[in-house]
């Protein structure tokens, strides 16, 4: 090890709740210690009928903290000095119960009294472990995107045979993932400061009349998703968006727009004082012809043909209009001959970079929480990032951007 690898030095609190995973924060624990990271672990009390505290204790070196009336320091109160004072923070395993804690603001216990303490600056990740049922169940599902909309990383489970015998997602990523993850959000903190990157993100609405409209399935969660990772890189971030349900990420210069035409314009405006433009929209390639004035009805029997026009290429026109040294990317979703179209469109679109996703797939389409992607380069690279969440998927992005970048 290295006195400038990621890790040295830097202060981690680590998490646990109870779930059979905790054996695998034992091994996440001595991952970090080994790496010169000073690990603080605070347990809940039904972790500790998983894993003891002695084990914790052992592999750290240092007490840990299983009650919140622990007071180890006088002259300091013991859940808001660990908050405060950790460079990361990490919940592994968090458990449905915990993360529905960490949605609501419950601070009942020495952990959830810490996470309710932590600073909005210092990043938060949670790593889930539980039932495919419970994970998929809507109440997790909307605690999880809470946690997301507050800037909470939050990392994908893994599938496969449940301590409960079931098969399914709920799986807790495996401490060498956890460090990866760990280990990105340190090492690229900061190398985005001073530049300006534009991002578009979410469905484009083409109206048919004041009530009807065609779109797409997009949610904007990747390019949001690429947003605040670009901001948590010290970028400026501006983020042109089409309609989503998606909160504002921290820290964006958020512009709302509904169809491809203003999309347009918004970006061709903000695009020349940008250093990266990403172009993550699901962009409607046509808009219909004319659009009535008022609610069309419906007459039976009757059929109607609605004549489309073609909008313009946004990615394409503003490689066209790029100012000296913009990096551009582009993004492929795509059903079928996935590679081709990928590689087509990083040619015909004079593109840096071309990333490519299979939206059939059900664990890296629309409206899901990872996403498993293609990196296209110039000259016929290419790399497979695995399944992982969308956060993580942009930060992966980035950090390839940012080393193209300093090569050019």
């Amino acid at each position: 090890m290295t006195d400038n690898a990621p890790l040295a030095g830097k202060r981690v609190l680590l998490g646990v709740s109870g779930s059979i995973a905790a054996y695998k924060s034992a091994d996440l624990c001595s991952r970090l210690s080994k790496l010169g990271a000073e690990v603080h672990v605070v347990m809940t009390s039904s972790a500790m009928h998983f894993v003891g505290e002695a084990t914790m204790r052992a592999l750290t070196r240092r007490s840990v903290m299983t009650d919140l009336f622990d007071e180890p320091h006088s002259d300091r109160i013991a859940h808001i000095d660990l908050a405060q004072s950790s460079d990361i923070v990490v919940v592994a395993p968090a458990t449905a119960n915990l993360i529905a804690k960490m949605a609501v603001g419950i601070a009942d216990d020495i952990l959830t009294t810490c996470l309710l303490a932590v600073p909005k600056s210092t990043p938060l990740l949670v790593a889930p472990a539980m039932n495919s049922l419970m994970l998929e169940h809507p109440a997790t599902q909307h605690n999880l995107a809470t946690l997301r909309d507050r800037g909470v990383e939050i990392l994908a489970t893994g599938y496969g045979v449940l301590a409960c015998q079931d098969v399914g997602y709920g799986k807790m990523a495996e401490p060498d993932e956890i460090v990866t993850a760990i280990n990105l959000m340190f090492s690229n903190r900061g190398d985005f400061c001073g530049k300006r990157v534009l991002v578009t993100a979410g469905p484009t609405r083409e109206p048919l009349d004041p009530v009807r409209y065609i779109g797409n399935r997009s949610s904007g969660k990747m390019g949001y998703a690429l947003a605040q990772a670009a901001v948590r890189r010290g970028a400026s971030v501006i983020l042109v968006s089409g309609p989503t349900a998606l909160a504002s990420p921290p820290g964006v210069e958020l512009v709302r727009v509904q169809t491809a035409e203003q999309m347009l314009a918004e970006c061709m405006k903000a695009a020349p004082d940008c250093n990266v433009i990403i172009g993550a929209a699901a962009v409607a390639d046509y808009r219909p012809a004319k659009v009535a004035d008022s609610k069309m009805k419906r007459q039976s029997g009757v059929s109607i043909t609605i004549e489309l026009v073609p909008n313009e290429d946004i990615i394409a026109a503003l490689t066209s209009h790029r100012s000296p040294g913009q990096f551009i990317v582009g993004f492929a979703a795509e059903t079928d001959n996935v590679e081709q179209n990928a590689a087509r469109k990083l040619t015909s679109k004079g593109l840096d970079l071309v990333v490519s996703n299979d939206v059939s797939r059900p664990d890296a389409g629309f409206d899901v929480d990872t996403n498993a992607v293609t990196l296209h380069w110039p000259g016929g690279n290419s790399e497979d990032l695995p399944l992982q969440s969308k956060l993580a998927t942009a930060d992966h992005i980035l950090t390839r951007i940012a080393a193209a970048m300093s090569h050019v």
